[in-house]
């Protein structure tokens, strides 16, 4: 294409020569999306030295002015210096012309399409220790979100260019898939320790001192009907007390013996005291009687001085039946103290998982909120 050269006076020579240019720059995704590029377009003569032709910047920066703005990237500017290089070669000097265009890429719709969502199912992430431990999806919650990151992170990876620098976008995803899979591991940990059954181990005096008592207090986790306060111990046997029609009595051995040897004990007697054994045993299922065979009976107090078997004197029959009623309630209340104890290990195991999963929770909640306000702070 021919074009015309305007030749002043002075001897300045301005050659208006349409060209189209392309040119590759570095690029740096470090940053992505919130990252600026630079690129250097250098113009100056291989033929021609510096003695023999000059090149000059009319103006300090390039014109803009028919410049069509793009949807993805935002021109800063872009200045315009002259250089003066000698090279090793020649020992004329070789003038250019120097532009760098600077861009910046426009962040809007990555951080609405790609670092928001992540954002969010990141706080997300945290709630699965909220998650009650019998629902059945706190596993299935970490596991989601999960997947879910990744697909994010396939989309980051298609929408830049390969290179070596691992962009900021990427990092803050691989460092939440990572907080998920421990937060996964974590739970499922957990729920091993919620599922202990009746036949586990009791709970540590550790874990009783500092995740029962203070940790339990720090994060609020109490169970359903439990004061706030600190409950009082309670008596792990239970006071050998017989409630009889609304009052308390000891059974004594001995005054059932007197009562025998002094014939007021009759057969409405021994049936009322029957009754009474029944009523105590509704009642009490945890009440303990002594055993009348302590009472040292021999066959001189039933009468006779003979040794007599239960069936021959009615004294020592009474006795043994109230022995065998006394048997078969104190059998009834350590099966209940066996299987109330159970049901209390249970419970601590339970709490103890409830706890852990509170604390657990405002961690990651915690290592999320730096991680976010860390990938801000990098990005302004």
């Amino acid at each position: 294409m021919e074009t015309n050269v305007v030749i002043r006076y002075d001897g300045q020579i301005m050659w208006d020569s349409p060209a189209i240019t392309k040119s590759s720059c570095k690029v740096d995704v470090s940053f992505f999306p919130f990252d600026g590029q630079q690129c250097r377009l250098t113009f100056g003569s291989w033929t021609y030295n510096g003695n023999q032709i000059d090149i000059l910047n009319h103006l300090d920066t390039g014109d803009l002015t028919d410049f069509v703005e793009n949807v993805e990237w935002e021109v800063l500017g872009m200045p315009a210096k002259k250089n003066v290089i000698t090279y090793g070669c020649c020992s004329e000097p070789y003038p250019d012309v120097t532009y760098t265009l600077m861009l910046k890429r426009r962040a809007s719709f990555y951080i609405f399409n790609l670092l928001l969502p992540c954002v969010m199912i990141s706080f997300l992430a945290p709630l699965g220790f909220y998650l009650p431990a019998d629902s059945g999806e706190k596993v299935s919650l970490g596991v989601t979100v999960l997947l879910a990151l990744t697909v994010f992170q396939l989309l980051v990876a298609e929408s830049m260019p390969p290179s070596e620098n691992v962009p900021l976008i990427g990092k803050y995803y691989i460092a939440t898939m990572t907080m998920i899979t421990a937060s996964t591991a974590l739970t499922i940990f957990i729920m091993n320790i919620h599922h202990c059954g009746p036949e586990a181990k009791p709970v540590p005096k550790w874990a009783k001192k500092y995740i029962l008592q203070y940790m339990s207090r720090i994060f609020f986790v109490y169970e359903v009907g439990e004061s706030c306060r600190r409950p009082k111990p309670e008596a792990d046997k239970p006071p050998k007390v017989q409630v009889v029609n609304g009052q308390a009595k000891q059974e004594d051995p001995t005054a059932i013996l007197k009562n025998c040897q002094e014939g007021d004990l009759k057969g409405s007697a021994v049936k009322e005291d029957l009754d009474w054994g029944k009523d105590s045993a509704a009642t009490n299922g945890h009440s303990t009687w002594r055993e009348p065979g302590k009472a040292g009976i021999s066959s001189d107090q039933c009468g006779g001085g003979k040794d007599h078997g239960c069936g021959e004197c009615p004294k020592i029959q009474c006795l043994c039946h109230n022995e065998r009623l006394l048997k078969n309630i104190e059998y009834m209340a350590n099966c209940f103290r066996e299987q109330k104890a159970a049901h209390k290990r249970t419970g601590e195991w339970k709490k103890v998982a409830k706890v852990m999963d509170r604390f657990f929770m405002w961690v990651f909640f915690i290592m999320v909120f730096f991680m976010s306000v860390l990938i801000m702070g990098k990005a302004i």
